[in-house]
């Protein structure tokens, strides 16, 4: 997502650190380029005026044509606006003290808003709590049975009656009580279109359940279509976030800026997959830094440290140290990885610049899964000692993998390269940490067995 936006803003900030000084018609001409390029990624065009001019007018209060490094304070003015623009500060959710904390979703069908709550009630169950989702599309019976066989996949138990939605909506907070629930979800019903039967409907059950959130649920590939709707929904209901849907399936993206500024709320929480992981909190920041190509490395972090095998890792991290990484081990490695999801969201998190473009080219889910099946079609002792892989042996394992044998040599030829250089930074290694034992104990030896602060290794 903003994949657009991203590469229009990093031109202009190109052209910008070309000319050093700015005069007042370069930063006219930045703003013209910003406005268009914001438009090119399906901003609103009203938004994207009133982003410029607010843009403009910070510019003008630091003056940014006497600035001594004019072109950082472009970069740092663009970042503080995508920032406020996206929900500035980010959301804070709290839990309710009285009762369970009542969430109810709103938006379209075919918005991913039944995904969005079982996603919602996975990310809670992760965080300690106990949800209960509650399913309120009774005309659908398929949209209440989708509920029901996400709810199973994530142990999390559905709530749904056959009367009307409002009543059921009602009778759900008192099963969560009798329950132990301290979260109640409402997955609410969509239309093709708005209609005042399915407003009617959900402003009732508003009205019934008094929710403590209500998110509006919007597929970031609707484009212009999302104003009309997320106008629709604010006029009816309080609108006081906003959870935004397919992240990964548009590299434009400009709806959501522009719905975030229409409803008036923040996103406050983002769906990049299909996975039922894959949806998490939303941060205006790190996404600011990704937009203007500084990358989200906290974010990635985040995702590792919840999916990786912490042991696994630790093996792993040894085994490299000391230059013994085996293709089993690699074939471990790439499978773990694939848990973060598609190589290209873990790319977009880099700041650019990081991965070489042509190394980002050769590492996608393709070329991965090429490799993956390469590795599976050895045999266990191949994957140990890949020297003892034959003419006849490429040919079994290109058959099993569907590759070329040419394929498996070059592949074989670079990891044995890779191997040597892993082995040669062992070596250093034990050679370095040998060093520091020896400085320790002759340190040692000088004091007396003692390391005294004026003695001590450095």
């Amino acid at each position: 997502m903003f994949e657009t936006l991203s590469t229009r803003l990093n031109s202009v900030f190109t052209k910008l650190k070309s000319k050093g000084k700015l005069s007042e018609s370069d930063v006219d001409s930045a703003m013209r380029s910003i406005r268009l390029a914001l438009i090119e990624a399906d901003v609103n065009a009203a938004v994207a005026r009133n982003f410029v001019n607010r843009l403009k007018e910070n510019l003008i209060g630091k003056e940014i044509t006497k600035s001594l490094n004019p072109f950082q304070e472009v970069i740092k003015s663009v970042n503080e606006e995508l920032i406020k623009v996206l929900g500035g500060e980010g959301f804070h959710f709290t839990y309710s003290s009285k009762g369970p904390t009542v969430i109810l979703l709103a938006g379209l069908q075919g918005s991913g808003k039944t995904t969005a709550a079982a996603k919602l009630a996975n990310h809670f169950k992760h965080e300690g709590h106990s949800p209960l989702l509650v399913a309120l599309d009774l005309k659908r019976p398929a949209a209440v049975q989708q509920l029901k066989i996400l709810g199973s996949s994530i142990d999390v138990p559905v709530f749904t009656q056959n009367t009307d939605p409002p009543s059921v909506a009602s009778m759900s907070i008192q099963e969560a009580k009798r329950l132990g629930k301290d979260v109640v979800i409402l997955d609410t019903a969509g239309r093709l279109g708005i209609d005042e039967e399915m407003m009617q409907e959900i402003s009732s059950i508003y009205a019934k359940t008094q929710p403590d959130y209500t998110w509006f649920v919007v597929d970031a590939m609707i484009g212009q279509d999302a104003l009309a709707v997320a106008n629709a929904f604010k006029e009816r209901l309080p609108l006081n976030g906003i959870i935004l849907t397919k992240l990964d399936g548009d590299a434009r993206g400009g709806a959501a800026l522009s719905v975030v500024e229409v409803v008036g709320a923040p996103i406050v929480f983002s769906s990049t997959g299909e996975k039922i992981d894959d949806l998490g909190p939303f941060y205006p920041d790190r996404m600011a830094s990704r937009i203007l190509g500084m990358g989200d490395v906290l974010t990635l972090i985040e995702k590792a440290q919840r999916t990786y095998d912490k042991e696994l890792a630790e093996k792993t991290a040894q085994k490299l140290a000391e230059g013994q990484l085996t293709l089993e081990d690699f074939l471990i490695q790439m499978r773990e990885v694939k848990k973060l999801g598609p190589f290209s969201n873990l790319l977009s998190m880099m700041p650019s610049g990081l991965v070489p473009p042509e190394a980002a080219e050769m590492i996608d889910d393709k070329a991965v899964s090429r490799l993956e099946a390469i590795i599976s079609s050895m045999t266990p002792q191949e994957r140990l000692n890949p020297k003892i892989i034959d003419a006849s042996r490429k040919k079994r394992i290109a058959r099993g993998a569907g590759v070329t044998p040419a394929e498996v040599t070059q592949f074989i030829s670079q990891f044995s390269q890779a191997q040597k250089t892993l082995e040669q930074m062992g070596i250093l290694g034990k050679v370095v940490k040998s060093s520091i034992k020896r400085a320790k104990k002759k340190s040692k030896k000088k004091s007396g067995g003692r390391v005294t602060p004026k003695n001590k290794p450095r």
